[in-house]
């Protein structure tokens, strides 16, 4: 397949033309796309929180279909411009698949992404219909719905890294580019790491915060992403900006949502509500997120083995250091406010349970529990660490 020898084809410096390199119009109907999809995800799961009940055509759902829809349009429209349109440089830089029709790896995630978001939409209604509201985020449409959502997303990674890659082949020097192309990866990156979390949210509220389980899934997560990113961005800070973006990100939905009315359209309603409750406030990940990118920065041309290992201890560590207090911080009176949005409680929850805003024994790991959790944690980020390297290096040589 053509898509196997990519590496092979463009490292060849006779075989690439010299003609600047620019970013593809769809790269930013993605942008906006994710964007779209990403306030539409959070808003629907304020909206379950809230409301309860919803509709194939709820707001957030079709903030959700409106992404995958600009994302499937827009890199559909490029795969059909440069198959029975382009330029033979254009088709050269291009995959070809199926026998007639060209386009980069980036637009063809995109069209994947956004096919099984659309197909996910009636699987999910028939499956309201039939099963009623769903207990978990993971059911069966929604990891389709998810998948697909994480597929844009990659897509719009793969296309900032295949420009980049290309200008560096090209030995083309435009800092203006280098700096939008860092913006858009930052984007990219940090809306896939949003979603991860996003994917794992039921094991890490502020309630998991003093639990070893909390720091498995963390360290099964998010080194994946941040590891990849920092050796493969478009600048020395990949995942620092992701983390940052991410940070950002739900920070902004904690604050914003709550400012609109709502009340429960299901019972029994047992916390009476009438405005929009906040989805989780994130996870301090910037903080091992700077360890990762320092290490890459200084000691990323050593053995994979020793970096996957370094990359697992500073994350746990860093991470550990600074989330186990701040979950204290979140139960105390001091989080009760707009900003940490600790007040949001699903209505049909009791508001006056009384682990609400304290750790009950059985939510803390300690001694030996919490030594045998911590060691799994670090084997786990360090198999996923050496992963990540592979993947950060695959990511390298992406060109079309």
């Amino acid at each position: 397949m053509e898509t196997l020898n990519l590496k092979k084809e463009f490292v060849q410096p006779t075989a690439i033309s010299k003609r600047a390199v620019t970013i593809p119009l769809y790269l930013y109907a993605t942008v906006l796309a994710s964007i779209s999809i990403m306030v539409g995800l959070v808003w629907d799961i304020s909206w379950h929180t809230s409301i309860g009940r919803d509709g194939l055509l709820s707001p957030p759902h079709i903030a959700i279909y409106f992404g995958g829809i600009l994302a499937g349009i827009f890199s559909g429209i490029k795969v059909l411009k440069i198959s029975f349109f382009g330029s033979k440089q254009e088709k050269e830089e291009s995959n070809k698949f199926w026998g007639i029709f060209y386009g980069s790896l980036g637009a063809l995630f995109c069209i994947w992404g956004a096919i099984a978001m659309l197909t996910s939409a009636p699987f999910d209604d028939w499956w309201h219909n039939t099963y009623g509201l769903d207990v978990t985020i993971l059911s069966p449409p929604h990891t389709v719905l998810l998948l697909g959502m994480i597929t844009i997303q990659f897509g719009a990674m793969i296309t900032v890294l295949a420009v980049k890659n290309r200008m560096k082949v090209k030995n083309i020097q435009d800092e203006g580019l280098k700096k939008e192309l860092s913006l858009h990866f930052a984007l990219a990156s940090g809306f896939v790491l949003t979603m991860l979390f996003t994917i794992a949210s039921q094991y890490l509220n502020r309630h998991d915060m003093h639990s070893s389980t909390f720091y498995i899934v963390s360290s099964l997560l998010f080194p994946l992403l941040l590891v990849a990113a920092s050796r493969s961005a478009p600048n020395r800070w990949g995942a620092t900006f992701a983390a940052l973006v991410y940070t950002i990100f739900l920070m902004l939905m904690v604050w914003i949502l709550p400012l609109f009315e709502a009340e429960p359209l299901l019972g029994p309603v047992l916390n009476p509500i009438t405005h929009f409750q906040a989805f989780e406030f994130p996870l301090l990940i910037i903080f091992p997120a700077i360890g990762i990118d320092l290490i890459t920065q200084k000691l990323g041309h050593k053995n994979s083995w020793l970096l996957s290992l370094l990359y697992a201890v500073v994350f746990l560590t860093v991470f550990l250091a600074f989330q186990w207090p701040f979950g204290n911080f979140l139960m105390s009176d001091a989080a009760r406010n707009w900003i940490f949005g600790t007040e949001s409680w699903y209505f049909g929850s009791d508001p006056t349970w009384e682990f609400r805003y304290a750790y009950a024994d059985w939510m803390v790991s300690s001694g030996l529990e919490l030594v045998k959790g911590l060691s799994i944690a670090l084997g786990v980020g360090f198999l996923v660490s050496r992963l990540s390297i592979r993947w950060g290096k695959w990511m390298q040589n992406i060109m079309r």
